[in-house]
């Protein structure tokens, strides 16, 4: 079953031709396993701002990420939103919601045209109960989750200011970013969604921003943000600069 994908995304028809096959935990399959998996996957593909899981819903089945990226939220009291997490090509959404039978925890927004291959959860469980090697990679991927959370727990907690978060967080986007030249990246996020992740105000993070202009750390040019002193940088992280 293949949904028509939206404009500008041209779909991976096969796990086994997947160049990010080997890069990820979960879709690093092989033999029987792989093929077990095309068997029991099915491909979609939604647009961007769609919504593909909410909050408090039952969960159908899991959802490998095969492209675009995907903002996992959580709801708080008065109406607050928090951002979790940033989903990559290649990681699984809803995995332990699926393998624990209970209600989505977050939900997954798209901010790019994504595909996803998405497994039934019958389907699923006997996968993963059939293939020790797919039960393993399920485990290292909930592991691998729980390794992020904690760090974003420790981030949100321990970090002395709202400063400090967000100078992690333009360091942390600048190591990510393959295409990165010079400290130079796009940013594909509004001071809202900025706001989200540092969990704060979206006007404190437009005075941050201004802030660290001034300090000629950052330069901003519409969705082009360049880290103009990484040193310094460093040193409103709390972290050692590197030479």
């Amino acid at each position: 079953m293949l949904v028509k994908p939206p404009i500008g995304l041209s779909i991976i028809e096969s796990c086994a031709t997947c160049k990010l096959r080997e890069e990820r935990l979960f879709c690093n399959l092989k033999g029987v396993a792989l093929q077990q998996l095309e068997r029991i996957k099915f491909s979609t593909s939604y647009s961007a701002n769609s919504t593909l899981f909410s909050e408090g819903q039952p969960s159908s089945g899991v959802m490998i990420l095969c492209q675009g990226r995907v903002k996992l939220s959580m709801s708080g009291t008065g109406g607050k939103t928090a951002i979790l997490k940033i989903v990559e090509p290649g990681e699984v959404l809803g995995l332990s919601s699926t393998v624990l039978g209970i209600l989505h925890d977050t939900t997954a927004e798209a901010l790019d045209p994504v595909q996803v291959n998405i497994i039934r959860r019958d389907d699923f469980i006997k996968f993963l109960t059939d293939y020790p090697d797919a039960c393993m990679h399920a485990v290292q991927e909930l592991s691998n989750t729980h390794n992020v959370a904690c760090h974003e727990i420790r981030t949100l907690t321990l970090s002395q200011s709202v400063a400090e978060r967000f100078a992690k967080l333009l360091l942390e986007w600048d190591g990510k970013n393959l295409e990165s030249s010079q400290g130079r990246m796009t940013i594909g996020f509004t001071h809202e969604e900025i706001a989200q992740l540092l969990g704060t105000a979206r006007e404190v993070v437009s005075r941050l921003i201004g802030d660290f202009k001034k300090k000629r750390v950052l330069e901003v040019k519409g969705a082009t943000w360049v880290l103009t002193n990484r040193s310094a940088l460093q040193k409103i992280a709390g972290i050692q600069p590197t030479h």
